[in-house]
């Protein structure tokens, strides 16, 4: 069983995805300190002039002495709004623009509670689902895992991974320097990353920015291209 465990994020890039579709299992990681300012509670999309802008979930409780699972969401209807305000430029170019504002709407529809770790999920899932992704999250706080206490920074991923049983763990190819591979090693469990060409794509009369929020690459795409991008994501081993 090859797993993914990471924190989650808002509509996160195009590579998040890849992740997701090579893992068997993928874990929520809501159990340590919240940190303002990330990608959980914002992403990038085209500004309407030149370069990039800042989508932005308000947070109620931003702040350090929180945990990840704590983080609520200040007024979700206000920001579904400001949200759709935001990438309205996209309607007059953008081919999949409805489809992309659906994906948001079904996001914040499906939060239950002032809970930003609901609301990333709701996402991940919607894009998952419209790209034909399978996707069944478990949330790291609910799996009442026997865990150190305080593994370190990349301590967390060998623990949890050895405490579910997995063969293997795959992390983003930008995350080698965190980990050291005798960890996994000492729990039996392989170390691997993946690894994705840059996605390029025509973004109309706007610059093309790499790296932004998956909702840019699915105004511009559809899910077949999109799944072809993700296809061609190389799974290698840290050896």
């Amino acid at each position: 069983m090859r797993v993914g465990i990471m924190q989650p994020y808002f509509f996160p890039y195009l590579g998040h995805f890849a992740l997701i579709d090579q893992c068997d299992e993928w874990i929520v990681f809501d159990i340590t300190q919240y940190t303002p300012k990330t990608w959980m509670n914002r992403n990038r999309v085209l500004h309407p002039s030149s370069g990039a802008m800042w989508v932005t979930v308000a947070l109620a409780n931003s702040s350090q002495s929180i945990l990840t699972r704590e983080a609520k969401v200040l007024d979700a209807e206000r920001t579904l709004q400001s949200i759709r305000g935001q990438i309205s430029h996209y309607k007059r170019h953008a081919p999949y623009f409805r489809e992309v504002v659906g994906l948001l709407e079904r996001s914040f529809a499906a939060l239950s509670r002032d809970c930003l770790v609901e609301l990333d999920t709701a996402g991940l899932r919607a894009v998952c689902d419209y790209l034909g992704i399978a996707f069944d999250p478990r949330i790291c706080s609910e799996l009442n895992l026997d865990l150190p206490a305080s593994p370190g920074a990349g301590g967390w991923a060998p623990a949890i991974a050895s405490a579910l049983g997995a063969s293997s763990y795959l992390n983003p190819a930008g995350g080698r320097q965190l980990f050291d591979p005798a960890d996994f090693e000492r729990v039996g469990v392989e170390l691997c990353f993946s690894e994705m060409d840059p996605f390029v794509y025509d973004t109309g009369p706007f610059t093309f920015e790499p790296n932004l929020s998956i909702l840019d690459v699915l105004m511009w795409n559809s899910p077949a291209a999109v799944r072809d991008a993700l296809a061609g994501a190389r799974v290698t081993p840290s050896a």
